[in-house]
């Protein structure tokens, strides 16, 4: 009988994830072609040299954090970043003057395209939830040594709402209905959890329901801070950073697609992102689906990319597929 109702659900959710009929998931949080970067004062030179970084960190945060700087022509894009600018306008915070620039996204695909880095997601945020030495949660102003360096990256930092903290423990052991409630209300599948103990500090990154635990010394908090965000691109470098252009076949067993909806929405997922080219539903049964696909990207940056928006976790490998995961409710 379910299977019966599975053959149904396929054609109901074939119509509903169709293009024009499902709604694209909207992005949550800032755009990734606009960032603030501070600036001494408002001459030109100084505008000019805090475009050229925040095409920098555009750059990157849409190469999936690859590296871009030793790429033939990357030197002349950023010197040429003024010419891809959309709009931009100084912000002052006390005595702290920045400078937020929102690129066009056609000329930044464009030049994305003549450095040779094929089309992948953009990273979402990173949820941090910190406590510092007295066991008090940090806010986004305390946290701002963590969020410069990490964007500096290509990576935004997100800070969870004070009033309604999730439990750290049930993240940093990557407890599936904690990790839902974080997709659903954050939209991310990146999370930090921190603890500060004066000069130390531990940490937990959960990228995909998969847990990576670290330690790091420093003299201050603000060090201890930066120094994460710089440990932290580093973990998510290894994983994504593994960008290619000639076309890669994927397939994917996904566990947890129980309803028409829960189908049409991991299929409006898959055409959402940029570097998925064909997809085709091969197998069904009641334990899981098979998915073949065509992509720009090799498998393993594939499949961690895929999961980082918050719906997707890791599970157990399947056979005849490249990776195992698990929608979730």
């Amino acid at each position: 009988m379910r299977l019966a109702c599975l053959s149904f659900l396929l054609c109901l959710a074939g119509f509903l994830a169709a293009p024009g009929v499902c709604a694209r998931q909207a992005a949550v949080g800032a755009s990734p072609y606009s960032v603030v970067v501070p600036v001494a004062d408002t001459t030109d030179g100084q505008r000019d040299g805090a475009i050229g970084t925040a095409l920098a960190q555009v750059l990157a945060r849409l190469a999936g954090g690859q590296d871009l700087r030793t790429r033939p022509g990357y030197a002349e894009a950023l010197k040429g970043a003024s010419g891809l600018v959309q709009q931009y306008q100084y912000q002052r915070s006390g005595n702290a003057l920045a400078l937020q620039v929102v690129f066009d996204p056609d000329a930044v695909r464009r030049t994305l395209e003549q450095l040779g880095v094929g089309a992948v997601a953009a990273k979402p945020p990173v949820l941090a939830v910190v406590y510092g030495a007295d066991g008090q949660p940090l806010g986004a102003e305390a946290l701002q040594p963590l969020a410069q360096a990490l964007s500096a990256r290509g990576s935004t930092l997100l800070t969870a709402d004070p009033a309604a903290l999730p439990d750290p423990a049930r993240l940093a052991a990557a407890d599936p209905a904690a990790l839902a409630a974080v997709g659903e209300r954050y939209h991310t599948g990146l999370i930090l959890i921190g603890h500060l103990k004066g000069a130390r500090a531990e940490w937990t990154l959960v990228s995909g329901g998969q847990p990576q635990q670290w330690s790091s010394q420093a003299a201050s908090q603000t060090a201890l801070l930066a120094e994460a965000g710089n440990a932290l691109a580093d973990h998510l470098g290894s994983r994504l950073n593994v960008i290619g252009s000639a076309p890669s076949n994927v397939t994917l067993w996904v566990e947890g697609l129980d309803s028409a909806l829960d189908y049409a929405g991991f299929l409006a997922m898959l055409r959402a992102n940029p570097a998925v080219r064909q997809i085709a539903t091969t197998t069904a049964s009641e334990q899981g689906m098979l998915f073949s696909l065509q992509t720009s990207v090799p498998a393993p940056g594939f499949v961690a990319g895929l999961t980082l928006g918050g719906r997707l976790i890791q599970a157990q490998d399947h056979a005849g597929a490249d990776a195992g995961l698990r929608w979730l409710h």
